[in-house]
């Protein structure tokens, strides 16, 4: 069920609003302003992984694009007892010439900051990106 929520803004704000959520991508004004809220509340509760304190458990997708020759590195991470990696996918991306794996892991966000640094500074891998997922106390799984 919605709700009608009000709030009032500096005339500067208010006035660039609309811009903001056009060029954000969204098309809604409502679910921007829900997104927005809830970012930055998980950002203030949570921090950005590399603020996380170390013992935070986290979980979420590292996203691995790379040249060939990578793999025994990718494989060593898959399998260590640090991350439990819960989902795997490989892809070749045939227009940019790069594989990218997608790992959907869990773990401390220790164990995560060590795997990115060992990626970043591993030959042929061009970029690494991690990608938090949301922390609610219910929903549908």
């Amino acid at each position: 069920m919605s709700k009608i929520i009000s709030f009032s803004a500096d005339g500067t704000f208010a006035d660039n609003l609309e811009d903001l959520i056009l060029s954000s991508g969204y098309q809604n004004r409502s679910r921007f302003l829900r997104d927005a809220a809830l970012h930055f509340a998980e950002m203030q509760t949570r921090g950005e992984l590399m603020s996380m304190k170390d013992d935070e458990v986290v979980e979420g997708h590292l996203v691995i694009y790379f040249q060939h020759n990578v793999e025994e590195k990718l494989l060593k991470i898959r399998h260590s007892h640090h991350l439990e990696i819960t989902s795997y996918n490989h892809s070749c991306l045939s227009h940019s010439h790069t594989c990218v794996d997608v790992l959907h892991a869990i773990g401390k966000a220790i164990n995560f900051r060590d795997a990115i640094d060992q990626l970043r500074n591993t030959p042929n891998v061009d970029k690494v990106s991690f990608i938090s997922a949301p922390v609610r106390d219910d929903g549908c799984c």
